[in-house]
């Protein structure tokens, strides 16, 4: 493959990274913030980007991270199409290399938001929430609606007990090419960042699954009414701390992926190939 390609594609990739890391950073220093009751939100992605829209030249701050997320999700459905990652086409790399390309849609979605935000569009609205309860509506009212919602919302709870099992005894430095003296506290870290996805997973499922159950999309959250959720409980503080604490982990991991990723860039050709074959 040619080397400046291939390069650009490794940068693409590590720009994304990078991005991913910075809203997850903003959204977990947030909801810290809101839990220990010093400021912050609960709000969810889309909250925290907001926060970076109000800064001094937010919007072009805020364009700069559209365009990394565009990148992340250009790198996720490479990856998915391709087999970047070398996945395989076994039953459970195929399933993992579906979860690549649902990532990159939805972070591509996610891009969109900060641009538009950046551009002064999409200012009002309700949030994560009513545009999850919008598909979610959108969804129930197609024949065997209630069906895909349900069978969306039990894939984001296998997803959760995933993230989970990956926190516990999962090598979560696999990919990466870390100095061995940084070893340590990076596996801390991203053992930390997937526990806390691995919760707010297990309660958007949820909540998805409830959605399907009752055939009401009012029951719908995102990440920030997973995160409301938690507050919401006893003690919930503690609990929106720690949850708040490995997102903003998980963010800080995204950094050290960005640096120290293993990056394999596809062959242009084969990845044009191989989308040829799937649309």
């Amino acid at each position: 493959m040619d080397l400046h390609h291939a390069s650009r594609i490794e940068t693409l990739a590590r720009l994304g990274f990078a991005a991913r890391g910075l809203v997850y950073c903003l959204v977990g220093g947030l909801a810290v913030l809101a839990a220990i009751g010093v400021g912050g939100s609960t709000g969810g992605s889309r909250s925290a980007l907001l926060v970076v829209l109000e800064q001094p030249f937010g919007a072009a701050l805020l364009a700069a991270v559209g365009a990394g997320l565009v990148c992340f999700a250009a790198w996720r459905i490479t990856s998915a199409v391709t087999d970047a990652d070398g996945r395989g086409d076994s039953a459970k790399g195929r399933g993992v290399r579906a979860l690549q390309a649902l990532s990159g849609v939805v972070y591509l979605g996610l891009a969109g938001t900060a641009i538009g935000l950046a551009a002064g569009r999409g200012g009002g609205g309700g949030g994560e929430d009513q545009a999850a309860q919008d598909w979610t509506a959108w969804a129930l009212a197609q024949p065997l609606g209630r069906w895909a919602i349900a069978a969306i919302g039990f894939g984001v709870v296998a997803g959760g007990f995933g993230y989970g099992w990956k926190a516990w005894r999962g090598d979560v430095t696999k990919r990466l090419s870390v100095p061995p003296d940084a070893m340590g506290w990076v596996t801390a870290v991203g053992r930390a960042g997937y526990a806390a996805r691995g919760v707010t997973f297990l309660l958007i499922g949820g909540f998805l699954a409830l959605a399907a159950w009752r055939a009401d999309s009012e029951e719908v959250r995102g990440l920030g009414g997973a995160l409301q959720a938690l507050r919401a409980q006893p003690y919930g503080w503690v609990l929106l701390g720690l949850t708040a604490a490995g997102l903003f982990a998980f963010g800080l991991f995204g950094f050290v992926q960005a640096r120290y990723r293993r990056i394999d860039a596809p062959d242009l050709d084969d990845a044009r190939a191989a989308l040829r074959k799937v649309v």
